[in-house]
């Protein structure tokens, strides 16, 4: 199964917002499955931007995201601007970048490139 960078985006948007409260977050992303949702979750806990539980039994594979981590909120904060994001998928498509890791370096550069733009400038 290949990353879905928009499912990906989406998933950390809905866990972000989900009312904090003890158990798992409940994900519905209209268009993709439970599988596929359960898949990025499994990937986005691997790569540290989420804590996730395996709730796999022998009637499915089920994985479930119960937070973000302070990764994962730097990783939004910074995707959470549509030109950001749309910058940085296109820039991920030209190259061949699909690592979940590789659009954060890129998004984070596209976030740098518009403070400076703003006349901010970082170290």
């Amino acid at each position: 199964m290949k990353l879905d960078k928009d499912l990906v985006r989406e998933i950390l948007l809905q866990v972000e917002a989900y009312p904090r409260a003890m158990g798992w977050v409940e994900l519905s992303v209209p268009g993709h499955s439970d599988e596929e949702i359960a898949h990025h979750v499994e990937l986005m806990d691997e790569a540290g931007f989420i804590e996730a539980q395996d709730l796999t039994t022998m009637d499915g594979y089920d994985w479930r995201a119960k937070r973000l981590t302070y990764e994962g909120h730097e990783f939004l904060d910074i995707v959470r601007d549509g030109e950001v994001w749309r910058l940085t998928k296109e820039t991920a498509k030209k190259t061949g970048v699909a690592s979940i890791h590789a659009l954060f370096e890129i998004a984070k550069s596209y976030a740098k490139q518009k403070l400076i733009e703003h006349g901010i400038h970082l170290p």
